[in-house]
């Protein structure tokens, strides 16, 4: 399949849509979160499909491109790192923890995939 516009790009989609799913049961975190926990789980979550997002705009360059995936490989570590937090502070279940952990280890290897077969997606 060839890819036309971003979201072409399932890793996008699903970065994405984990996103939304952290924002929604963010809301549920101590309001004495809002400030630390909250904020930098749903930034560090953004991040990731809008590093995808703004790399796609300047995949012409292909370091550019590159550097911008692997910054979305950053934030969403960063991201699995505060789900870690949010389920031993007691704010998220532990299966819905580790099911998002486990969501975003398949964000990883989609963008190692997407790294290391970007020329071939292209040339399709």
């Amino acid at each position: 399949m060839a890819i036309k516009t971003i979201k072409d790009l399932e890793v996008y989609r699903l970065a994405y849509s984990l996103a939304m799913d952290i924002f929604k049961l963010s809301v549920g975190f101590p309001k004495e979160e809002v400030y630390s926990l909250t904020d930098q789980i749903r930034r560090s979550s953004r991040s990731v499909a809008i590093n995808i997002r703004e790399g796609y705009a300047k995949r012409k360059y292909a370091n550019v491109f590159f550097r911008h995936l692997n910054d979305a490989l950053g934030s969403s570590e960063e991201t699995r790192g505060w789900l870690s937090f949010a389920r031993d502070c007691g704010y998220l279940e532990k299966d819905e923890s580790l099911c998002l952990y486990n969501e975003y280890d398949h964000v990883n290897a989609m963008l190692y995939r997407l790294m290391k077969n970007w020329k071939t997606a292209t040339d399709q």
